[in-house]
């Protein structure tokens, strides 16, 4: 199993690379770090100075690969790769498939990449989560799950998954992000939280009886999961989707997994309000899971 760690030569950067370590030992994974650079001109450049351009930035690219490669912990496998694209998150897509990375270990190539790992963008609150560009373009366009780390993640990363908790919605269907979290959960050997979460204001204009309704579709989804598992169900309530998500207990090493808006085209993500407003205040790594085609 390999995981792409989308890389710039910035704090986020390192915080996708931590991010993806600990994940990495949770799944027995190893890393691809991508650094995704301009497509190369299809001609070469008549201009003697843009062609030194090009070779001082891959130059520093690659030094900048090489600096990251060091910080990946010894236990973890890592490889590096720079990539040419006219856009990152298409570079890191493109890298998420079989053997496009060019990586000569067999056990690698013979499976596609099972998440893309990225970091916050850097203007964000410590221990808060941000959306960047690349983020934002991955979260509109992957077909994988995509796993966002918090700001500040790089100063005091867990070595492994602690526990994951996957937030239901009040409505039936994502079948897949249970799935996903059910897999992850018996993969890593950790406990899973089904949450529902219930907001004052949802009550308000829909209507009592929210609390019921969480624990109702809670209890269903648990019904149908392989007999013998061990799961968690958990209603939290607040005035709102945030005060809800901010009331529940959080540890280091906690994993959050939501999946996509029923908006989203199938098989690609596409983050819904209710995400949104969780990933503002969630101080743990967030993994979002793709729409399936006939999810209702």
């Amino acid at each position: 199993m390999r995981l792409i760690v989308g890389y710039q030569a910035t704090p986020s950067g390192a915080d996708g690379i931590a991010l993806g370590a600990t994940l990495a030992r949770s799944l027995q994974a190893s890393l691809d770090i991508c650094l995704v650079l301009p497509q190369e001109r299809p001609v070469p450049s008549k201009a003697p100075v843009e062609a030194a351009y090009d070779d001082i930035l891959i130059d520093q690219a690659t030094s900048w690969l090489a600096e990251a490669l060091k910080s990946v912990p010894e236990d973890v496998e890592a490889r590096t790769h720079l990539l040419f694209d006219e856009s990152f998150a298409r570079g890191l897509l493109d890298a998420t498939r079989s053997g496009a990375c060019g990586t000569t270990h067999e056990h690698v190539d013979e499976c596609d990449a099972y998440m893309i790992v990225v970091g916050a963008a850097g203007d964000g609150l410590l221990g808060r989560h941000s959306i960047g560009t690349v983020t934002s373009d991955l979260l509109h366009v992957a077909h994988v799950p995509l796993a966002l780390a918090p700001r500040g993640y790089r100063h005091s990363p867990p070595e492994r998954i602690r526990e994951i908790t996957c937030a239901i919605g009040n409505r039936p269907g994502a079948a897949e992000l249970v799935e996903a979290a059910t897999d992850l959960s018996a993969t890593t050997e950790v406990p899973l939280r089904l949450l529902s979460l219930v907001s004052a204001e949802e009550q308000s204009t829909r209507g009592p009886g929210g609390l019921a309704k969480a624990e109702d579709v809670l209890r269903a989804v648990h019904a149908g999961l392989p007999e013998g598992s061990e799961v968690q169900l958990t209603v939290a309530e607040g005035s709102g989707i945030e005060k809800a998500a901010s009331s529940l207990d959080w540890h280091d090493g906690d994993v959050l997994m939501v999946g996509s808006s029923r908006l989203a085209q199938p098989h690609r993500l596409f983050l819904g309000s209710v995400a949104a407003k969780m990933l503002r205040v969630v101080p743990v790594p967030m993994i979002v899971v793709p729409r399936e085609a006939g999810d209702e």
